[in-house]
This record gives C-alpha cells, structure tokens and sequence, in this order.
C-alpha cells in the first residue's frame, strides 16, 4: 500500500520550523498539508507558543518576587502573545506557505477549495429551510 501522505520533518528539524525558520524543499508538499489541512489553526497557535515558550521561561526565572508574580507575569504575556498570534495567524500561514515555495495567498486559497463542498451543502440546506429550496 502506497503512502501518499508528505514527508514529514523530524522532531528538531519541526522545532526549528516552529521557531520560524524554513525547511528543506522535499518538506514543501508537507509545509502546504501543515497549512490547509483541518486543525491547521490549531497547529499554528502551538506554533507560536513554542516560539513564547523561552521568552516565558526566561521571564519566570528573571523576574523578581513571589512564584505567584512570577507566574501571573508569564501568563499574562501568553494571554497577550494569543491575542497576536489569533490577530495575525492568516498572515503568518501565509508566511510560512511562501517560505516553502507557494505564492502569496495559495494556502488560504487552498483551504477555500478544500471548504468549497462543505459550504456548497450549507448553503443548500439554508436555501432548503429558510428560503423554500431556492438558492
């Protein structure tokens, strides 16, 4: 039986991905599949959380004060660092596609295709209910 899915990185050539570097061509199909397949939004906020993880750790260890100030400092960043990151996580998708070889826009592109039947059937089923079948 073929495997027809992309090949993937290993873990530190991952890591190294997640912090925002690029991978080698042969990982391009799997960069597109990382961007557009289902659950791509999470994988992107994990991204980016490792990318905050040592800013956190070293912001946990520097602070002075209690563990209580020291964790809320740390928290409080990571809640910031998620607002970006859900602000920007279109742009930053898109970034990563480039880096692998795709022109601008071709991930979010490729997701919209990939939703096309799925928004297709609602439609339907709206016109079915709301409309008399009309679409």
């Amino acid at each position: 039986m073929a495997d027809d899915r992309p090949a993937r990185p290993g873990p530190l050539q991952w890591l190294w991905y997640a912090l925002g570097g690029g991978l080698a061509p042969r990982y391009r199909d799997w960069v597109l599949h990382d961007t557009t397949a289902p659950g791509w939004w999470w994988r992107q906020i994990v991204r980016a959380l490792v990318q905050a993880t040592p800013v956190g750790v070293v912001v946990g260890l520097l602070i002075p004060g209690s563990v209580g100030i020291r964790l809320l400092a740390v928290c409080g960043g990571i809640f910031v660092a998620l607002i970006y990151i859900v602000s920007f996580i279109d742009e930053a998708v898109e970034h990563r596609a480039t880096k692998a070889g795709f022109p601008h826009g071709y991930a979010k592109a490729e997701r919209e295709r990939r939703k096309a039947p799925q928004r297709e059937e609602e439609a339907r089923r709206y016109a079915q209910r709301y409309r008399g079948g009309d679409l």
